[in-house]
């Protein structure tokens, strides 16, 4: 049957005019789904970690009596990826939910109702092929890091344009051990533009494991443990090291719409280790599609005309015959001692703020097992002097160090280094307080913890932290959810300890950081995710 448009006269606006309107209308395409939520490891591509569209939670209703555990659902192996949330996603034959996302080390990604409304997933995934497995971590040599295996561990990220969720699974398939990047519909789980695709890679150098003048990634040495990054349609990932040398730090980046290699970078290639880890923080990235980048021990020689990088900030431009080149970097006057005491500085990940008055408006902040926190000049990082720092600023914190990233909120950086307190700095004019501003009375074992912030706009700001009660690599006592007053983290409002056993989670897995979005907190352990939320919103499953 046809349709049949009846067309009325509007005052001042001719027939023909309405006519012309109404077939451009019917020739234009049907603008496709925009989707939104928290789509990156730390909530956006500066790694700030702050939600500023919290209108539920606020520091009046985050306390033991009106908030606490509301369901959980069983996972098939330990999350260390943060769980990522999309708003109002339409699920063939279930209809639209708004979704949280998990990734497994068991090589699984499951999309659950994010509100509780079903008591199975929306759809689960294996990223498991030709009979293979999930990879032994005795295979690694890193068992005293994440066991029995290892999976999914980099945090996914998804295209809010496409519908798109990027992973990287390992696998163990007939005694070869491979890497691959996979591309899911949000919807369905399906694989999208002829994905998955196996990781390789070479470049030219004459460093640990090479041969014949190139070294090639090899998928049983590198850890794919940083969050992935989607910069200006590419896919970004990070590898450091599970234990075996040769080791080296790679970055390489995909065509987000057809998969297809187009970065490949390599910060030891004439040299030794320089993992690329952080943590699992994910690079950071700038609106002109600069990605910055914090390394590991291991060469350096780029004060010397070299190209080798360990223990730097870098700042990589998607230009060069690799897609990726480094237009500047900073790197501390100590780097041999750091390098040679196992001193990472990119053991956390780098945080770009705000732009700020005074004479440095770009900058990034970040800090490694030193304890020094570091705020660089984007503009003009600073190279390398063997006797002074030439950044913008050297704070000495932590004396345990930091194996975690920083939150940004409102004028305060939030840091919780290892066997320390979360402390809140002000940063004003580009400078950081030289001591805290205000500190918990909660310590932080090893490793530390990664703080996120939910706020409206400038107010009610809450950060929120999983404290790591020392459960790995397996089994071990309970993590804890806590939350902090944003203006003074001195004042706690939220333990996930307090009640009992009322909102006790299962044991934590490191590195681990909460989502929180439109009323709830998404908290992963390694055998199911939890969500926190007010009482009266949801009952536990």
């Amino acid at each position: 049957m046809s349709k049949k448009f009846y067309v009325h006269s509007i005052p001042g606006v001719a027939l023909s005019t309405i006519a012309i309107v109404l077939a451009v209308m019917s020739l234009a395409p049907v603008q496709a789904q925009t989707y939104t939520g928290v789509l990156t490891w730390h909530n956006d591509n500066q790694r700030t970690g702050q939600n500023l569209a919290e209108t539920i939670l606020t520091p009046a209703n985050v306390n033991p009596k009106q908030f606490g555990k509301l369901f959980t659902y069983p996972v098939d192996g330990q999350i260390y990826a943060q769980p990522l949330y999309v708003y109002g996603v339409t699920i063939p034959g279930q209809g639209a939910h708004n979704v949280v996302y998990v990734a497994t080390e068991n090589d699984s990604v499951y999309a659950f109702d994010a509100d509780g409304l079903t008591t199975t997933p929306l759809w689960q995934v294996s990223l498991i092929l030709n009979g293979g497995s999930a990879v032994p971590c005795g295979a690694t040599g890193a068992c005293s890091g994440i066991s029995p295996v290892i999976g999914i561990t980099g945090t996914p990220v998804i295209d809010g344009l496409s519908g798109t969720l990027y992973v990287v699974a390992f696998t163990a398939e007939s005694g070869t051990w491979i890497q691959r990047l996979h591309a899911l519909d949000i919807t369905t789980g399906a694989e999208k533009f002829g994905g998955p695709v196996v990781i390789q890679a070479s470049v030219s150098g004459t460093g640990g494991g090479s041969v014949g003048g190139k070294v090639t990634f090899s998928a049983i040495h590198e850890s794919q443990r940083t969050a992935l990054l989607l910069s200006n349609g590419i896919v970004y990932m990070g590898w450091g090291t599970f234990a075996y040398a040769p080791w080296h730090g790679w970055i390489m980046g995909y065509n987000a719409q057809n998969l297809q290699q187009v970065a490949v970078y390599n910060d030891t290639a004439n040299g030794k280790r320089g993992g690329i880890w952080n943590s699992g923080s994910g690079f950071a990235a700038d609106i002109e599609g600069n990605i910055y980048v914090m390394t590991g021990d291991g060469t350096f020689d780029a004060n010397t005309g070299g190209s080798d990088y360990g223990d730097s900030f870098l700042r990589l431009t998607p230009t060069g015959p690799n897609g990726l080149s480094v237009a500047d970097y900073f790197t501390p006057f100590n780097q041999a001692y750091l390098s040679t005491n196992d001193l990472d500085v990119g053991s956390g990940g780098g945080m770009i703020v705000p732009t700020q008055t005074g004479s440095y408006p770009d900058e990034i902040i970040g800090a490694g097992k030193e304890g020094m926190i570091f705020v660089v000049n984007r503009d003009n990082m600073g190279g390398y002097s063997s006797t002074t720092n030439n950044n913008i600023q050297t704070v000495t914190s932590s004396s345990n160090g930091f194996w975690s990233s920083p939150a940004y909120w409102n004028g305060l950086v939030y840091y919780a280094g290892s066997a320390g307190t979360l402390s809140a700095y002000s940063l004003t004019s580009g400078l950081l307080s030289t001591t805290p501003v205000a500190q918990s009375t909660t310590t932080f074992a090893f490793p530390g913890a990664t703080p996120s912030i939910s706020a409206n706009g400038s107010t009610h700001g809450i950060v929120w932290v999983i404290q790591d009660t020392g459960g790995l690599p397996k089994g071990g006592p309970a993590a804890v959810l806590r939350a902090y007053q944003a203006t003074n983290v001195a004042k706690p409002l939220y333990g996930s300890s307090q009640q009992g056993t009322r909102d006790v989670l299962a044991p934590g897995t490191k590195f681990s950081v909460p989502t929180v979005i439109n009323g709830k907190v998404y908290v992963g352990t390694q055998t199911e995710l939890v969500i926190f939320g007010e009482l009266s919103a949801g009952a536990a499953n």
